[in-house]
């Protein structure tokens, strides 16, 4: 008999663990086309601004472009950021498992922590 509160790592599809039983398959991602857009818009900013210093263009130009990217990807965060509290927290905090909700509260903690750095 399969235990429904065991942790599986990773399974297929998933993007991050969550207790069996609490999500069932891979999780879909409503916003992953809209994130997925975004990507390749970033994809394309930073291809033009290494254009922009083969061709030697005016330095506050590129710093313009790069600010810009650097906010659009900050946007992306923000999205994978939301989708993880409403998803993977979420999930261990309806699980009741006070070793997976302490896991995911320090993977947060530490993930902020190499941003500060």
């Amino acid at each position: 008999m399969e235990d429904k509160g065991a942790l599986q790592l990773y399974p297929p599809g998933a993007y991050c663990n969550y207790p069996l039983g609490v999500y069932t398959g891979g999780m879909k991602r409503e916003n992953k086309a809209k994130l997925q857009g975004r990507l390749s818009r970033i994809e394309g900013q930073v291809r033009g601004i290494a254009r922009m210093v083969d061709e030697d263009r005016y330095c506050i130009d590129i710093l313009t472009q790069l600010q810009a990217a650097r906010a659009a990807l900050a946007k992306v965060e923000t999205e994978m950021l939301r989708d993880h509290l409403g998803h993977c927290i979420e999930g261990a905090i309806v699980s009741g498992d006070a070793a997976e909700q302490r896991q995911k509260a320090n993977e947060l903690i530490t993930l902020l922590e190499r941003s500060t750095r």
